[in-house]
């Protein structure tokens, strides 16, 4: 398998895997514990690893919400948390479902082993979330350890495609529109713009651009290594579903 083929392969499964903690009903009940809502818990827990900064720098690193809502939820989530704080709550949490949900899959510590190797080939410049999560210790068991490399793995293609949007000239609230309208208020906004076949034409070589911006952490793993890294991926996801 080449590097191009794993990454049309991976990438949306690794999308869905890596979010898959942040809405758990047991990470819900370790925020409810701390205070904090389950939007307030996804905010600090993962613009945490940014540490105690401006609304406007989250925005900037989350990319898709508008600012207003940031403001409201960065805000008041660190008022009843650090930021720091909560982002290694969150990382508990990814830990925990790992060990509730990996511990059976076979081959797992290769799993890591192979992400890990991706994670550190990967040029962080310009791809602050990925940058502070890759930063973030990771648990020692596998299973643990897996689903946060996953978490990790999803930030690294989320930073390098807001990258890639605004390299297309597209403004991140339409591209967010444009591919998530279901979602479009619950971040933030109201009037919603107009999509034209300009916009989507962009926005699909913003995914070709993408694909390119990751690929060189992608190329870290020889053919047969992303043979198998893929399946372990299947592997993981059926363990999860």
């Amino acid at each position: 398998m080449t590097p191009e083929q794993l990454v049309a392969v991976a990438s949306p499964k690794i999308n869905a895997l890596g979010s898959a903690f942040y809405f758990d009903v047991d990470t819900l009940e370790r925020g409810k514990a701390a205070g904090l809502d389950g939007f307030r818990m996804y905010f600090l827990g993962r613009g945490g690893v940014l540490g105690d900064v401006e609304p406007a720098v989250v925005t900037s690193a989350f990319g898709w919400f508008a600012p207003e809502l940031v403001t409201k939820i960065w805000t008041s989530a660190k008022a009843l948390m650090g930021p720091r704080e909560g982002a290694q709550l969150y990382q508990e949490c990814a830990a925990a479902l790992g060990r509730k949900k990996l511990a059976g899959v076979e081959g797992i510590a290769t799993f890591c082993a192979l992400a890990e190797r991706v994670v550190s080939a990967a040029d962080p410049a310009g791809l602050t979330l990925f940058a502070g999560w890759a930063a973030e210790p990771r648990a020692d068991d596998a299973p643990a350890r897996a689903m946060q490399l996953l978490a990790v793995l999803r930030e690294l293609r989320g930073s390098a495609h807001l990258v890639a949007v605004l390299a297309t000239g597209v403004s991140p609230q339409l591209a967010h529109y444009a591919k998530r309208p279901d979602m479009y208020q619950a971040f933030g906004y109201a009037e919603a713009p107009e999509v034209t076949d300009d916009d989507r034409a962009k926005l699909a070589d913003a995914e070709a651009l993408t694909d390119q911006l990751v690929l060189p952490a992608w190329r870290s793993l020889t053919h047969d290594e992303a043979e198998t890294f893929a399946g372990l991926l299947d592997r993981i996801e059926a363990a999860l579903a």
